[in-house]
C-alpha cells in the first residue's frame, strides 16, 4: 500500500465547499434530514476502543501472508465475525501466481568480502518478532538470477537519477545497482534499472529517509533499525495489477492462464531488499564520483556513485507456484434499491503480522460493520445493498480485489454506486483521495465527525493542520477543502481505474513516525506504543466510514456534485498546457478540444445543481422510489463515462482517462495521464491524439450528467 499526502488547501474559490457552517446533508430532502441524523447517531456510538484493540491483537497474532493456511485462518476469523453480526457472508476463492523465495544470497566479493545478513532479528521487547513462519525478506515477482557485477549507486533509482548518471558518463549496463527506498514506488527502481541494462538491483532503506535521522530506531523509538527490511512487491503494476497470468479476467482454479513468459508484469532482473546495516559495507566500498548533495543519505560514509571497485554477487530463486486467495464478502441486502451497491473494502493479508498494515484498517472496517448491525437491530434496513469486503493478496499486487472485480465486472458496472477503500489507519488527520464528484460529500461527512483528540470536527482539525503548514508568504485569507486524485497502491485500483466505478480512499494519519513498514516489527506491540496508542483514531475511522455508508446507502438521491470535478479538471488541463509549452517539441499541443469539453462540463454541472436543489423541498420522496432508481442509476454511470475500453497507450487495462498511476511513478497519480505522459516523453502526435480522447470522455461525462438531470426533473414533477 501507499501513504499518499491527499488533502490540500488551496486559495478560496466561489464554492459551496467554503460554506462550512452549512449543516445540510446532500442527497436527502429536508423532511428526511432529522431521521438520517438519528441513524448516524446510533452508528457513531458503537465503535469501541477496547474492541479495536482486541481485533488488532487477534488478527495480528501470527504471520499471515497471502497464499497460506494462516491467511485462510484470519479470513475465517473475519468471516465468523460477519456472520455473528447477522450478515450474509462467504469466502470467494481465487488463485494467483505467488512465488516464495527458495534461495537469497548477497555478498560483497571485492575489494573485501562481506556476506549480507538478510534477516531481521527478534527483539526482546516485541514478543511476536521471534515467531516462526515469518516470510523472509524479499521482493515478490523479482526474477530468478545468479549474477556478479560491479556496483553502482543510483540514488532513488528514478528516471531522473539516470539522467544524472548520463551527465557523469556512468553506465549501469552489465552492472548491479543499489537504490534507496523512497521518492518512487519500489517496483519502478528495478524496472528502470533493467531498461538501462543493469543485471541486478538491490534496494535498501537509508536512515535519512527511514531510520535514525528521523527519530530513534525501534525498539527505543518508532524508526527502522539497521537490520529492518522493507519487503514488498516489484510487480510492474502500472501495466496491470492482479494475478500476473490473468490480466483482465478472473483467476480461478482450472481457468485460463498466461505462461510466465507471457506475463508482462514480472520483473526481468533479480531484486533483493536489505536494511541499512547490510547496505553500509557495500556503499562504503564504492569509489568513483562523490554523489551530489541530494543523493547523500545519513550513513557515516562519503557517498560515492561507483562503478566499482565494489563487486557483488546476487542470487535469487523462487518456487513460482500458484496459491489460493481468500476474499470475504459480507452483504446487507437493500430494502428499496437492492441492485445498487455501496461497497467498502480493506485487505486482511500482511507481509508478516501487519498490525498497522493492514490490520488497523481491517479492525476499523469490522467495527463499521458492527455499527451497521447495531442499527439493524432497531428495525432499520438500508435502502441500497451494502457490501463489506475483506481482500486477500493486496500486498503482492492487489490480487484479491482485482480478481473479484474482474470476476464481477459486468455486475459492478451495472450495480456499484461507490467503492470505499481503507488500508492502514494511524494517528492524525483525515486523508482522502478519490473521484471529485464526491468532494462535497466527503466534506459534509468530515464536517459531522468529531475529531479524536480536539473539540472540533475532523474537517476543522484537518483544515487547522493545513493552515499550520502554510508558509509565511501564503497570504490567502480563506481556504477550501479538496480531495486528491487516486493513482494506485491499494484495493480501489480495479474499481476506478479499470471499471470506472466512483471511489474514495479514506483514512487517518500523518501525526506519528513509523519505520516498520513491511517488516517483522509491524506488530501489535509497535502499534500500541507508537501509532494509534489509545485506538481513538480507529474509533474515528469507523465512525467516518459508518456515516459515509449510511449516507450513500439511504440517500434518495446519490450525493454526487460535479462543480468540484469541473474545477479540478480545468486545473489538470492548465497544468498540461503549461508543461507542453515548456519545451520546443510539444509547445504546439492544441488543448482547445479539451477546454471546449470542460466548458460543456461546467454547463452540465450547473444544470445538475439546479435540478438537484429541487430535492430539498420535495415531498413524498418515498413514493418516487421507482423514478429515483433510474436517476441514481444514471448518476452511477457518470464516472464510467470517463473510462475508455481502449485504455491508456501501452497500458490497456487502465481505462480511466482522468486518473491513473504513472507508468514510472507506480503508486503516484498522473492526471489526464494519456496526454500528460505523452507530453513528458515529448511524443507530440500521441499527446494530440490523447487530448482528443480526453475531450471525448469529458463530453460523455457532461452528457451523462445532463441525462441524470433530465431524469431527476421528470422524477420530481
Amino acid at each position: 500500500m501507499v501513504r499518499p499526502t491527499v488533502l490540500v488547501l488551496v486559495a478560496a474559490l466561489a464554492s459551496p465547499l467554503s460554506a462550512q457552517q452549512n449543516t445540510t446533508i446532500h442527497g436527502f430532502p429536508n423532511a428526511l434530514q432529522d431521521s438520517e441524523r438519528r441513524h448516524e447517531a446510533v452508528v457513531r456510538a458503537v465503535p469501541s476502543r477496547d474492541t479495536l484493540r482486541a481485533l488488532v491483537r487477534l488478527y495480528a497474532a501470527v504471520p499471515h501472508e497471502a497464499g497460506t493456511e494462516r491467511s485462510r485462518h484470519v479470513a475465517e476469523l473475519i468471516l465468523a465475525r460477519y456472520r455473528a453480526l447477522g450478515f450474509d457472508a462467504h469466502i470467494e476463492q481465487f488463485e494467483a501466481l505467488m512465488p516464495r523465495p527458495v534461495v537469497r544470497r548477497l555478498e560483497l566479493v571485492a575489494p573485501t568480502r562481506y556476506v549480507s545478513l538478510l534477516r531481521e532479528p527478534a527483539l526482546a521487547r516485541d514478543p511476536t518478532s521471534g515467531q516462526i513462519d515469518q516470510l523472509p525478506t524479499f521482493n515478490a515477482y523479482a526474477a530468478d538470477g545468479d549474477v556478479t557485477g560491479e556496483l553502482v549507486y543510483v540514488n532513488y533509482g528514478r528516471p531522473e537519477d539516470y539522467h544524472v548518471l548520463d551527465s557523469l558518463g556512468i553506465s549501469v549496463r552489465g552492472k548491479i545497482v543499489i537504490a534507496r527506498y523512497g521518492q518512487s514506488w519500489r517496483g519502478i527502481k528495478p524496472k528502470v534499472a533493467a531498461e538501462h541494462g543493469a543485471i541486478g538491483c538491490i534496494i535498501y532503506s537509508d536512515p535519512k529517509d527511514d531510520g535514525f535521522w528521523v527519530d530513534d530506531p525501534y525498539p527505543t523509538g518508532p524508526m527502522r533499525p539497521a537490520t529492518g527490511v522493507q519487503r514488498g512487491s516489484v510487480m510492474d503494476m502500472p501495466q496491470y495489477p492482479g494475478d500476473p497470468e490473468s490480466p483482465g479476467w478472473a483467476s480461478v482454479p482450472g481457468g485460463r492462464r498466461l505462461t510466465q513468459a507471457e506475463a508482462t508484469t514480472l520483473m526481468k532482473i533479480p531484486v533483493l531488499p536489505i536494511g541499512y546495516g547490510d547496505a553500509l559495507p557495500l556503499l562504503r566500498s564504492l569509489k568513483g564520483p562523490v554523489a551530489p548533495d541530494a543523493w547523500r543519505g545519513a550513513l557515516a560514509i562519503t557517498y560515492h556513485i561507483g562503478s566499482g571497485p565494489a563487486r557483488v554477487h546476487l542470487v535469487t530463486r523462487f518456487d513460482w507456484k500458484t496459491r489460493p486467495l481468500y476474499d470475504i464478502i459480507a452483504t446487507v441486502r437493500g430494502a428499496t434499491w437492492p441492485d445498487q451497491w455501496v461497497i467498502y473494502g480493506n485487505h486482511h493479508d500482511a507481509w508478516v503480522n501487519g498490525a498497522e498494515d493492514p490490520i488497523s484498517g481491517q479492525a476499523a472496517l469490522n467495527e463499521t460493520a458492527r455499527a451497521i448491525a447495531a442499527l439493524m437491530k432497531t428495525g432499520w434496513r438500508p435502502a441500497r445493498t451494502i457490501v463489506f469486503a475483506s481482500w486477500d493478496g493486496e500486498e503482492w499486487g492487489l490480487l484479491g480485489s482485482t480478481e473479484w472485480a474482474e470476476a464481477h465486472a459486468d455486475e459492478l458496472r451495472t450495480k456499484a454506486v461507490v467503492y470505499y477503500n481503507s488500508d492502514t489507519n494511524d494517528a492524525g488527520w483525515l486523508e482522502v483521495n478519490g473521484s471529485h464528484a464526491l468532494e462535497r460529500f466527503v466534506m459534509e461527512v468530515a464536517r459531522d465527525i468529531p475529531d479524536a483528540k480536539v473539540a472540533k470536527s475532523a474537517l476543522a482539525a484537518r483544515l487547522d493542520h493545513e493552515r499550520s503548514q502554510r508558509t509565511a508568504s501564503d497570504t490567502s485569507s480563506d481556504t477550501t477543502f479538496t480531495i486528491g486524485a487516486l493513482g494506485s497502491g491499494s484495493d480501489y485500483t480495479a474499481f476506478i481505474d479499470h471499471l470506472g466505478v466512483a471511489a474514495l480512499d479514506i483514512r487517518y494519519g500523518g501525526a506519528a513516525h513509523s519505520g516498520i513498514y513491511h517488516s517483522i516489527y509491524d506488530s501489535y506491540t509497535f502499534y500500541e506504543r507508537f501509532l494509534d496508542t489509545g485506538y481513538v483514531y480507529g474509533v474515528t475511522e469507523a465512525q467516518t466510514m459508518a456515516t459515509a455508508i449510511l449516507r450513500m446507502a439511504d440517500a434518495p438521491l446519490l450525493p454526487y456534485e460535479f462543480r468540484a470535478a469541473a474545477r479540478t479538471y480545468h486545473k489538470y488541463a492548465d497544468e498540461i498546457g503549461k508543461l507542453a509549452g515548456g519545451n520546443d517539441t510539444t509547445k504546439g499541443l492544441d488543448l482547445s478540444a479539451v477546454r471546449t469539453a470542460l466548458g460543456h462540463l461546467d454547463s452540465a454541472a450547473a444544470v445538475w445543481e439546479r435540478s438537484s436543489a429541487a430535492l430539498d423541498g420535495a415531498a413524498g420522496v418515498e413514493r418516487r422510489a421507482a423514478a429515483l432508481a433510474q436517476v441514481n442509476h444514471q448518476l452511477a454511470l457518470t464516472e464510467q463515462a470517463l473510462a475508455d475500453s481502449g485504455g491508456l497507450p501501452r497500458r490497456p487495462w487502465f481505462r480511466h482517462l482522468v486518473y491513473a498511476p504513472g507508468a514510472y511513478t507506480g503508486y503516484g497519480v498522473k492526471t489526464m495521464p494519456g496526454i500528460r505522459e505523452a507530453v513528458e516523453a515529448r511524443r507530440t502526435a500521441e499527446a494530440q491524439d490523447q487530448a482528443a480522447r480526453v475531450a471525448q470522455a469529458i463530453d460523455r461525462y457532461a452528457a451523462a450528467i445532463r441525462v441524470a438531470a433530465e431524469a431527476l426533473d421528470h422524477a420530481l414533477q
